[in-house]
C-alpha cells in the first residue's frame, strides 16, 4: 500500500490523498483550496495525477475544502463511484451547488469590471457539472465494513465534526489504514463523539489545532453572551461568518438552550443563507445522528430550528433587506471564513461601523478576509472597494468543529502499538508542535505530509 499526498500537506484546506493499493487508486477527498486569491488559483491547477485512472473516490464529509473539486475531477475523466456516508451524501450537492453559484457569480462579476486586454474569467464548476457528480454518489452508512473494489474494503466512523462526518478505515494488501478525516471535540453539541479506534498499520490524522488547547466550551459561551448583551447596549448589530453546516446549527442550539439567560426573544435572528433551508431539513432527518443532549434540546421550546423570531432568508431580495437595520439583529452568513458568500455584503453595510460586533467562531485560514481581521487590520478590500474596520471584533475560539491538541493526542492514543502517524491538514507551526508533543511518547514515528511526498505501508 502507498501513499501519495497532493493536498492539505503543509497547509488546511484542499485536502486530497491518492491510495495505491491491490492495483487499485483511491482518493481520500478532493477539496478546494481555500485562502488569497493567489491559493485559489491553485484549484485550476491540473490534478497531478490522471483522473481518469482513479479507481474510487472516498470522502470524509462534506465541507467544501475535501470535496469543492470533486466536479473538476469529474469532467475531466473520473467514472468511478464516489462513496460517503449517508446524511453527508445529502449534504454534498448542497453544499457543490452553493459553491457552483458563487463560482459563476464571482466569474460574472469579474467580466463585467475586466478590461479588455485581461482573460475572460471562468467559475472552477458550474451547476451543471454538480449534476454529474451526483450521479456517482454511493452513500454508506456507519460502521458498516463495504468492499468497494476487488480487494479493497472500507468503513465510515463517526468523526464528530459535522453530520456524516467519517474517520476511513481502509483495507488493501494485507494493511489497514486510518485517515482521521476532520475530528470534532469530545462534548460538541448536537453530533456524536468521534469513535477510537483500536488498530492500524498508518494513521493519518489531522492538525488543524496541533499546536493549541480550546478554552472551556462553558467558559466560551458565557463570553458569547456576554457579546450578545455588549451589542445590544451599544444599539449595534452583530454578525457571524459561519458556515452553512455544522457552525450554523450549533449556534442556534446555543441559541435554544440560552433562550432567556440571554433574552434572545428581544433581537431578531437571521440565518442569511441560499442553502439554509435544505441543510435544516437534512439535520432534522438524521436525528437519529444526534447525541443524547441534542435529543432533549430538540424537545424544549422553543427549539433550535424553529426559534420564534429566527428568519432563513434564501432570496437575494430577503438579503439585502437586512442591511436596512441598523440594530438588534443577529446575522450568520457565510462563508466561515469570509472569503466570498453574503457575509461580505453584510461586512460592506457594516463594518465600518463601531456599535457592529463581528464574531469568529471558526478557523480562519491564512490569506483570507477572517484572517486578516482576526490578526486586527485596520483596512480591508471588499469587492473591490477598501474599508476602514471601526466593527469590533471578536474571536471565540471555544466553539471550534475541530478537536485541539489534547483531543488529536487523546484519539491516537486509543491505537494499540502506536502505529506511525502521518499529520495532514495542519499549518507547519500547528503540526510541528503536535509532532513534538507525540514525539515525547516512546517508539512514535511522526511524519508531516508534504505535496507529492510518497509513504509506504
Amino acid at each position: 500500500m502507498r501513499i501519495r499526498f497532493h493536498g492539505a500537506a503543509g497547509e488546511v484546506t484542499g485536502s486530497m490523498h491518492l491510495v495505491e493499493a491491490a492495483g487499485r487508486r483511491i482518493l481520500l477527498d478532493c477539496g478546494m483550496i481555500q485562502g488569497g486569491r493567489e491559493a485559489e488559483a491553485r484549484n485550476f491547477d491540473p490534478f497531478p495525477f490522471d483522473p481518469a485512472g482513479i479507481d474510487a473516490l472516498v470522502i470524509s464529509h462534506a465541507h467544501i475544502d475535501h470535496i469543492g473539486r470533486v466536479p473538476r475531477l469529474v469532467w475531466q475523466g473520473f467514472k468511478g463511484p464516489i462513496y460517503i456516508q449517508q446524511a453527508g451524501a445529502d449534504l454534498l450537492p448542497v453544499m457543490l451547488l452553493d459553491a457552483a453559484s458563487l463560482q459563476e457569480n464571482d466569474a460574472e462579476r469579474a467580466n463585467r469590471q475586466r478590461r479588455a486586454r485581461d482573460p475572460e474569467a471562468v467559475p472552477l464548476f458550474t451547476r451543471d457539472d454538480v449534476r454529474d457528480v451526483v450521479a456517482r454518489v454511493q452513500p454508506l452508512r456507519y460502521d458498516a465494513r463495504t468492499t468497494i473494489l476487488p480487494g479493497v474494503e472500507i468503513a465510515f466512523r463517526d468523526a464528530g465534526h459535522i453530520l456524516g462526518s467519517s474517520i476511513v478505515e481502509l483495507w488493501a494488501d494485507g494493511r489497514k489504514l486510518v485517515f482521521s478525516g476532520d475530528l470534532g471535540p469530545d462534548g460538541t453539541p448536537i453530533l456524536r463523539d468521534p469513535v477510537k479506534i483500536r488498530d492500524a498499520d498508518l494513521v493519518l490524522m489531522e492538525s488543524t489545532y496541533g499546536d493549541r488547547n480550546h478554552r472551556d466550551r462553558l467558559d466560551t459561551i458565557h463570553e458569547f453572551g456576554q457579546i450578545l448583551d455588549a451589542a445590544w447596549n451599544a444599539r449595534g448589530k452583530v454578525l457571524i461568518p459561519a458556515f452553512a453546516v455544522g457552525r450554523s446549527q450549533e449556534l442556534l442550539y446555543w441559541f435554544a438552550k440560552f433562550w432567556d439567560e440571554w433574552q434572545l426573544s428581544r433581537w431578531r435572528i437571521f440565518l442569511d443563507s441560499p442553502m439554509a433551508a435544505k441543510v435544516v431539513e437534512i439535520y432534522d432527518r438524521h436525528r437519529d445522528l444526534f447525541d443524547e443532549d441534542a435529543r432533549e434540546v430538540w424537545k424544549q421550546k422553543p427549539a433550535p430550528f424553529t426559534l420564534p423570531n429566527l428568519h432563513i432568508t434564501e432570496s437575494t431580495e430577503a438579503s439585502m433587506a437586512i442591511n436596512r437595520i441598523v440594530d438588534g439583529a443577529i446575522v450568520i452568513a457565510g462563508s466561515g471564513m469570509a472569503n466570498g458568500g453574503r457575509i461580505l455584503h453584510h461586512f460592506r453595510h457594516g463594518i465600518e461601523r463601531r456599535n457592529t460586533h463581528v464574531v469568529f467562531v471558526g478557523y480562519q485560514s491564512e490569506g483570507t478576509l477572517g484572517r486578516r481581521l482576526v490578526d486586527g487590520a485596520k483596512w480591508v478590500r471588499i469587492h473591490g472597494h477598501d474599508h476602514r474596520v471601526a466593527a469590533q471584533v471578536h474571536t471565540v475560539g471555544g466553539l471550534s468543529a475541530h478537536t485541539d491538541q489534547r483531543g488529536l493526542m487523546a484519539w491516537y492514543g486509543a491505537f494499540e502499538g502506536r502505529p506511525p502517524l502521518v499529520l495532514v491538514h495542519g499549518e507547519d507551526r500547528a503540526r510541528e508542535a503536535l509532532a513534538g508533543e507525540l514525539g515525547q511518547r516512546d517508539g512514535i514515528e511522526v511524519g508531516l505530509a508534504r505535496p507529492g511526498m510518497v509513504v509506504e505501508v
